[in-house]
């Protein structure tokens, strides 16, 4: 879910954004996000709920933190490879896959 947040963070609200904020990477329990804003815990855990949903329903129509994820595997691979000295042919077979993400 962070890393979610990290990609989609600037399509929530301010509320959205603050509450995940506080509970994901700030580590609050609900009763202290209910109480830093005057309301119930039960209404801090449906809008956590809510925006996980909205993250993910982003995450499953754009695919960013899905393409990012490949492309760092793609790239620690192509490193791999250089090192080990792979031909020519093998690289431009990893940049070809690399460029197909987009």
């Amino acid at each position: 879910m962070n890393l979610l947040f990290d990609f989609y963070q600037s399509l929530l609200t301010q509320k959205q954004s603050k509450y995940m904020s506080l509970y994901y990477l700030d580590d609050f329990s609900l009763g202290e996000i209910a109480e830093e804003f005057d309301i119930s815990r039960q209404a801090v855990y449906d809008n956590i709920k809510r925006t996980e949903a909205m993250l993910e329903e982003y995450e499953s129509k754009l695919k960013l933190l899905s393409k990012f994820e490949k492309r760092s595997e793609l790239v620690a691979q192509m490193k791999q490879a250089i090192e080990s000295n792979a031909t020519p042919e093998e690289i431009m077979s990893m940049l070809d896959s690399l460029e197909k993400l987009d």
